[in-house]
């Protein structure tokens, strides 16, 4: 969750949205494009639906990698902000934030504090894998556990290849001595082993978990 300050320069981030509708979702976008959605009553006792547009492709595209969220309302766009987004709505705020691999965060946060994830469009990436999820439990967690090891084991074999290597700084290695690695491994297993960290990432992103020691800092 976004802290007090970070919540305010989020804020003062969004920019009108220009009216546009909200375009369909195709069938090749689910590894470049998130999609989620949220109904929400306002006073007047009528429903809003809204929904956060999040085109994964323009982070690469931009100079700062951050790319940008869109909200609708009813199909319309209403604001637009770069990432992370807080986007201030009917009884609260809509909360994007991304990661490296997709989002970790997409949530409506009402003024009294009460959190709610959206609900991702079916066709997306996430949405799939939460139908997965609902349809196949128990694989469903084989899968999450598989997507933990993936990252948990080129963790534990990185760390100390870049102990050793850290170590072979001169300032480094005058002060604290040098450090030769129980572990060394070829380069085309170690790019085996990141590729497979990359694509836990990415399954992990599918169900908005982040932690990060194991995800990657931003």
């Amino acid at each position: 969750m976004l802290n007090q300050r970070q919540r305010r320069r989020a804020v003062g981030r969004v920019r009108p949205g220009d009216g546009r509708a909200l375009r369909g979702y195709r069938w090749w976008q689910p590894l470049s494009r998130a999609l989620f959605h949220i109904a929400v009553t306002g006073e007047d006792g009528r429903p809003t639906t809204y929904s956060v547009d999040v085109p994964h492709w323009q982070r690469l595209a931009t100079e700062d990698g951050k790319g940008k969220a869109q909200l609708y309302a009813d199909g319309r766009q209403q604001a637009t902000s770069t990432l992370p987004a807080v986007f201030p709505v009917h009884g609260g705020t809509i909360e994007v934030v991304p990661t490296s691999f997709g989002l970790r965060r997409c949530h409506y946060v009402g003024h009294d504090g009460a959190e709610r994830r959206l609900v991702a469009e079916a066709r997306s990436a996430e949405g799939r894998r939460a139908r997965f999820g609902r349809s196949r439990p128990g694989l469903s967690r084989l899968v999450a556990a598989v997507s933990l090891l993936m990252l948990l084991i080129p963790i534990g074999l990185a760390v100390p290849q870049l102990a050793e290597a850290l170590s072979q700084v001169p300032p480094v290695a005058e002060r604290f001595g040098t450090f030769d690695s129980p572990v060394a491994l070829p380069w085309w297993l170690n790019t085996l082993l990141g590729l497979c960290a990359s694509t836990a990432s990415v399954e992990r992103a599918t169900r908005l978990r982040y932690n990060p020691l194991l995800d990657g800092a931003e």
